[in-house]
């Protein structure tokens, strides 16, 4: 694996080097862009609007138009706006990962102590561990700040970027219903049939079928095959059987 971050996580007045590394890879088919006339790759430049010429990444810079000008910002300016936190990630708080909604969770990342940084990285991670907290933070990477706890996993200390807030959407716009009846026998019912399917969580159980499946189809596609069309029509469940229904997923 390549580190894409280096900093160091601040544990107080103690800092403890870390290289940071993407803890996700990509299951399903890569596909790229073609033109459907002769299967040529479409291919996407980036070119001077004025000039119509391609412009080769080195000469590419960031800007921010202000007052119709626009203001050329280097990596130097990034890096100045908050150099500490270009290169630190703070622990500010520790909080219990329970208390924190899915809904905010986004990229994981594993942590791995640089050198000299060993030992520290694991007090860290078993105090962590015997406390059953984790530490939130801010930091800067790719020139963006982001939101992010450092928990213990499997040995290691996961960095998950956290979505801030402001991100996320109010729910007072989602036509949810309310108000509507439900029978007591049809609550019953729905809560025997979750108790009957209820078990430990063991995510490993779980592949990506629908990966496994576009392969096939292209696999067959490569021998001429035609694929069978597995057509799905989604039709809603009337209140008029939903207690047939019920008692027959008990059944």
């Amino acid at each position: 694996m390549r580190a894409i971050w280096t900093g160091a996580i601040g544990f107080g007045l103690v800092n403890i080097p870390v290289k940071l590394f993407s803890a996700t890879v990509d299951s399903r088919p890569d596909f790229d862009m073609l033109d459907r006339k002769d299967r040529s790759r479409i291919r996407y430049k980036r070119v001077n609007e004025q000039t119509g010429k391609e412009v080769n990444w080195d000469n590419i810079v960031k800007g921010f138009l202000l007052k119709d000008n626009y203001i050329v910002l280097e990596d130097a300016d990034f890096e100045e706006a908050s150099p500490e936190k270009t290169k630190m990630i703070n622990l500010q708080l520790f909080v219990k990962e329970a208390d924190i909604e899915s809904v905010y969770f986004e990229t994981p990342y594993y942590l791995q102590p640089q050198k000299g940084g060993e030992r520290v990285y694991l007090l860290l991670l078993k105090a962590l561990e015997r406390t059953k907290m984790a530490g939130l933070s801010t930091f800067v990477m790719r020139n963006t700040e982001n939101l992010a706890i450092i928990r213990p996993y499997e040995g290691v200390l996961m960095l998950n970027k956290l979505r801030f807030h402001e991100q996320v959407r109010n729910t007072d716009e989602l036509n949810i219903p309310s108000g509507m009846k439900i029978a007591k026998q049809e609550m019953d019912m729905a809560v025997q049939l979750i108790k009957q399917h209820t078990g430990e969580f063991n995510i490993a159980q779980y592949k990506d079928e629908y990966g496994k499946e576009l392969m096939k189809i292209i696999r067959a596609k490569a021998k001429g095959k035609r694929p069978t069309l597995r057509k799905l029509k989604v039709k809603a469940t009337t209140s008029t059987d939903l207690l047939e229904q019920l008692k027959a997923s008990l059944a």
